[in-house]
């Protein structure tokens, strides 16, 4: 007999009839009953035998994507465009979404720019793919923005001044706080307390200079005053934003009210991570976690097209926390 391409490596497999059949029916039945663990098992086995047609491909990829498994689950759904299937767009949306848990936001936006060129996207969903595509644009170009900050040299930082980072641009700023991250900055505590506790700093740029003394533990008193509020506190006890209550108590109510709507879930929660930053080492004060968590969720199905009059205190509170994110000249 000939031997199986599929099994070269694998050792000797004897195929019975009907074998690839009934492990794909099987994990398919497993993957609809939501025994995700135990389907992907099978489908891993049964490709190893045989093709999969398009419809145990796309339940492998729905699969492996409710397993977490976001690396795999893009293979699968890259294999299945490849072959053209019937539910493109459907598979497309899926690919789109696991490529946001992967936070590859770049190639999102490259991605929906040649749907549009290609003329792919149903008329109904053209707002909401353009809204999608400006939302992945404008998150890529904050990770360039983070990630492509110049080398500062230790003799530069050794003459650092609170007066020469209140001269810098916010984005300068940015660059020396990311630069800041990667180096003992006990010698320059001083200055960053009397950066942090000037009022002409910005919030977000008072957060992350913070957030430093806190991650290096750093032991002294430091005043932090936004917000027409104004806190004491020691850096060396005091928790990181995603440590604080309401932080986990909003998370928690949305990652559950958005369970099945992955792409809002991820757009929600990048919004909470960056907005935690802006109000430490204050949380979202006079609102509750559950008006939060729902102001949140309005707030991103607005940014897809959905209509939202609810809760208009809370989400315009939300819409000026994200203008302070925002460190444009």
């Amino acid at each position: 007999m000939k031997e199986n391409k599929k099994n070269k490596g694998h050792g000797k497999v004897i195929l019975f009839p009907g074998m690839t059949d009934r492990l794909f029916n099987e994990a398919k039945y497993l993957a609809e009953n939501n025994q995700y663990k135990e389907a992907n098992e099978l489908f891993e086995q049964a490709l190893l035998l045989g093709e999969g047609d398009e419809m145990s491909l796309s339940i492998f990829a729905y699969s492996l994507y409710e397993e977490k498994n976001f690396e795999r689950a893009k293979q699968v759904c890259e294999e299945l465009l490849a072959i053209g299937p019937n539910m493109y767009f459907e598979v497309m949306e899926l690919y789109l979404t696991i490529c946001m848990q992967l936070r590859q936001f770049k190639q999102v936006e490259k991605i929906i720019e040649s749907l549009f060129d290609e003329q792919l996207i149903p008329e109904h969903e053209v707002e909401k793919f353009e809204r999608l595509k400006n939302l992945n644009a404008h998150i890529a170009e904050n990770q360039e923005s983070h990630f492509q900050a110049p080398i500062i040299e230790d003799d530069e930082l050794e003459e650092f001044t609170a007066t020469e980072f209140l001269n810098m641009s916010a984005q300068q700023q940015m660059m020396l706080i990311h630069e800041l991250t990667e180096k003992n900055i006990r010698p320059y505590s001083t200055e960053l307390k009397a950066i942090i506790e000037n009022d002409a700093i910005q919030p977000f740029i008072k957060s992350l200079l913070l957030i430093l003394l806190v991650e290096q533990e750093i032991n002294m008193t430091v005043t932090v005053t936004k917000f027409d509020q104004s806190i004491e506190l020691n850096p060396v006890n005091f928790p990181l934003p995603t440590k604080l209550p309401q932080y986990k108590e909003i998370t928690e109510i949305i990652a559950e009210q958005l369970a099945q709507e992955p792409s809002t879930l991820e757009f929600a929660m990048h919004l909470i991570d960056k907005h935690a930053i802006v109000l430490y080492p204050y949380e979202w004060s006079g609102y509750s976690s559950e008006e939060v968590a729902a102001g949140y969720i309005e707030y991103v199905k607005t940014m897809f097209g959905e209509d939202g009059e609810k809760n208009g205190e809370i989400v315009t509170f939300l819409q000026n926390i994200e203008k302070m994110s925002d460190l444009q000249e």
